[in-house]
This record gives C-alpha cells, sequence and structure tokens, in this order.
C-alpha cells in the first residue's frame, strides 16, 4: 500500500538553527544513498526539486537582531518562507514532499506548506529525544531548532508562530515520540499542552509495541492524514554517530526501522521530514545510510 504514488524530494541547506556547523550538509549525504533511485524501484514517480538555499550564519550575521534568546531568527524566518512556498507547490500537485534536513527548524516550513491544503485536519508524529517546544522565555540556548513545535503550535516568537501562521496541526493529533532531554521550563509547557508524550522511560517501562500503537492512533485519529517529523537524535548514537545534539539512551536501529514500517501501514501519511544528519560528524555515512533506509520504510519497503 503507497500513500501517494508521486513524491517530491527537497534539500533544506540550513544549519543556523542549530549550535554546530554541519548539518546543512545532510540531504547531499542522503541522497549520496541512492534515495532517488530506490524510492523509484518501489514504484514510486520520483521528483527531485533541489535544494532550498538558506542564508548561511555568515549571511545570517546581517540580519541578526541581537536578541541572544532567539538566534538568527530573521534568516531561518526567511528561509522558512522559501520552504513553505516549495511545499504548497508540491502539494498541489497531488504529490508528497519528502524534505532532507537540515536542523530541526525546518519543520516550521514544511507545516507552514501544508496549512492551506489541509487546513488544520493533520495530525503530527515528532519523533526526537528532545521536545523542541522552547520558547525565547524558556530557551537555554537561543537555538530555533530547540523551539519548532512549539511554534507549529502557536506558542513562542510572533516572528516564528507567523511563518504559518500557525498553530498549523490539531494538538491533541500531536505526538512527542522517543523524549529524553528535555529543559525543565520547556517540560513544564509540554504538560500544559494537549500534545502526547511518550518519552524513553514510558518505552522502557510500557513497551515500545505498545507505546508506537497507542502513538499512532493519536496522530490518526479523527483526522484523515498526518506529518512525519522524524529526528536522528532520537537514535541511540552507537547507530546514528552523525548528528549534532546526540543523547545517550535512544532508541536502536530495530525499533526505528519497525516504526517507519508501521508509519506506512497506517496510509496515512501525506508528508515527512528527515533532520540533523550531520556528515561533519559522521562515521563512514552510517547515519545518512540509516537516514535513507528509514525513509524507504515508511515508503513501503519491507523485509518479505
Amino acid at each position: 500500500m503507497k500513500t501517494q504514488s508521486k513524491l517530491s524530494i527537497i534539500g533544506f541547506l540550513q544549519d543556523i538553527g542549530a549550535s554546530k556547523r554541519g548539518v546543512d550538509m545532510g540531504s547531499y549525504a542522503i541522497r549520496a544513498e541512492k534515495l532517488v533511485e530506490k524510492l523509484k524501484a518501489l514504484g514510486y514517480q520520483v521528483s527531485d526539486e533541489g535544494n532550498v538555499e538558506c542564508y548561511s550564519m555568515d549571511e545570517g550575521d546581517t540580519l541578526e537582531s541581537g536578541n541572544p534568546k532567539l538566534r538568527y531568527a530573521a534568516a531561518i524566518r526567511r528561509n522558512m518562507l522559501e520552504l513553505k512556498e516549495q511545499v504548497q507547490a508540491i502539494v498541489q500537485q497531488d504529490a508528497m514532499p519528502i524534505v532532507l534536513g537540515g536542523d530541526h527548524s525546518m519543520a516550521m516550513g514544511s507545516l507552514a506548506g501544508l496549512k492551506e491544503r489541509y487546513q488544520g485536519n493533520l495530525g503530527l508524529l515528532w519523533v526526537d529525544a528532545h521536545g523542541d517546544f522552547n520558547t525565547p522565555e524558556t530557551t537555554p540556548s537561543g537555538n530555533v531548532h530547540g523551539m519548532p513545535l512549539a511554534a507549529i503550535t502557536g506558542r513562542g516568537a510572533p516572528e516564528l508562530v507567523d511563518i504559518g501562521p500557525f498553530p498549523g496541526v490539531r494538538e491533541e493529533n500531536t505526538v512527542l515520540f522517543g523524549i529524553r532531554d528535555l529543559d525543565p521550563e520547556e517540560s513544564m509547557l509540554i504538560r500544559e499542552s494537549r500534545v502526547t508524550m511518550y518519552t524513553i522511560r514510558d518505552i522502557i517501562e510500557r513497551g515500545f509495541y505498545t507505546c508506537l500503537q497507542e502513538a499512532l492512533q493519536v496522530v490518526t485519529t479523527g483526522v484523515d492524514q498526518f506529518h512525519l517529523s522524524f529526528d536522528m537524535d532520537s537514535i541511540d548514537p552507537i547507530f546514528a554517530p552523525g548528528t549534532g545534539t546526540p543523547v545517550m539512551g535512544g532508541l536502536n536501529d530495530r525499533e526505528v526501522l519497525y516504526l517507519m514500517e508501521r508509519v506506512h501501514e497506517t496510509g496515512r501519511l501525506v508528508s515527512m521530514d528527515l533532520v540533523e544528519v550531520n556528515p561533519a560528524l559522521d562515521v563512514g555515512n552510517k547515519t545518512a545510510r540509516l537516514a535513507a533506509e528509514l525513509i524507504l520504510r515508511a515508503l513501503g519497503k519491507k523485509t518479505l
């Protein structure tokens, strides 16, 4: 079963939402694993739309407001509006956007591009080590890649929330999965929201299968489709070393491959982000190779 027959791939060359350089090259590393050819072999019509050429840190400095709690916000906003426009064009052609990152702030551009088509009738599965639910008032770093989910649900800085404008998903159909590193005030914001969260402790105590089944039910109940935003740091760095903010004790490769197969089996996936592949920190392209395989599994590849 394929959710859609046409796929469009976009590379998002941004690292200024993060604290380390290199993630802007992630889309090249994933493509190098013959992603397009392998997707075509699954029976899809695949179009590679190239890359969103984003403002770099040096260029971002010229737009910097000087707010240490919202670093490079003006440049990031411009990058997001460009991605928004490209995603809008893809969904208008009844194709599924597959956006390769790039730091995780790019999810704001993806969800903004989906809003006009789906009008908020959209679930969201956010697989990550982190909550990405900070605002300028709660962030300890000022890095915007720690804020996108808060913005997408309508919280935080106006210059980010207005990208949608957000909210762009149903909060009650939004799931954080694989979480193991939250800032204290960020944790409070999540608990006060209607977002469902499965931490690594939940997964250990209740079982991966049970938590995943519940998560997929949350993101599909009462909506016709959902978006997947998958951060490679959700995976333990033993299996995915090439990412900028690794956290020990994450999901293993077997679990995330199974997760992606289950995502496909829902028949409700309409778009996907895969983010935070940093080739500069990788070992023999190991992380990018796993990233490509995850995309294939989410789009129908199986062992048998």
